[in-house]
């Protein structure tokens, strides 16, 4: 069921965290920040909205890499309910889409609910001070590709968060799957 990201506060800090990445190696927000600005995106392996974008969301996380701005993604569906989102899932999805950042896994669903993510993708855009300049979409793409002529929205968002330290004042929010949020006992 699609779902459109919520808005939450833009100058919030960065939660911090600690997840296991595909990679097996532990990162924390500090690990995965650029220099001049950090992305997180949540993402799964198995939502159609993911699939249509994941490969112009490399290309731009390669881009906005070049240009100091780190880049993450976080799987937090419940994989038991959702066994196409299991860690070894994940891990076979950063390999075959060859992801140049850092694949995490955020199995109690704690970083999802810290962070306010709603859906698959929800992208959240930080300065280079860990505050929320950007909480937006990729781009208007949802399971079709962009008209050839549309705004790179992140990219172009991101680009001048780490020039300026600001975002475009209009932020058009993603939209995707809802997170598969685990039962509540």
């Amino acid at each position: 069921m699609a779902t459109s990201s919520d808005q939450v506060v833009l100058g919030s800090p960065a939660p911090d965290f600690r997840l296991r990445g595909t990679d097996g190696k532990s990162y924390a927000f500090a690990d995965v920040a650029g220099e001049r600005g950090t992305v997180i995106v949540f993402i799964c392996n198995h939502c159609p909205y993911v699939k249509a974008i994941i490969d112009r969301m490399v290309q731009d996380a390669r881009a906005l890499r070049k240009d100091g701005i780190g880049f993450a993604a976080i799987c937090s569906n419940d994989a038991t309910a959702y066994p196409d989102d299991s860690f070894e899932n994940m891990q076979a999805f950063a390999k075959r889409h060859d992801l140049p950042f850092p694949y995490l896994h955020d199995e109690d669903q704690s970083v999802a609910r810290a962070y306010g993510a709603v859906c698959t993708p929800d992208f959240f855009g930080y300065d280079s001070d860990g505050r929320l300049k950007y909480h937006g979409r990729l781009d208007e793409g949802r399971t079709n590709p962009p008209s050839p002529s549309a705004p790179r929205e992140l990219l172009e968002a991101m680009r001048s968060v780490a020039a300026t330290s600001s975002a475009p004042t209009e932020q058009k929010p993603s939209m995707g799957c809802s997170i598969k949020w685990k039962t509540q006992a």
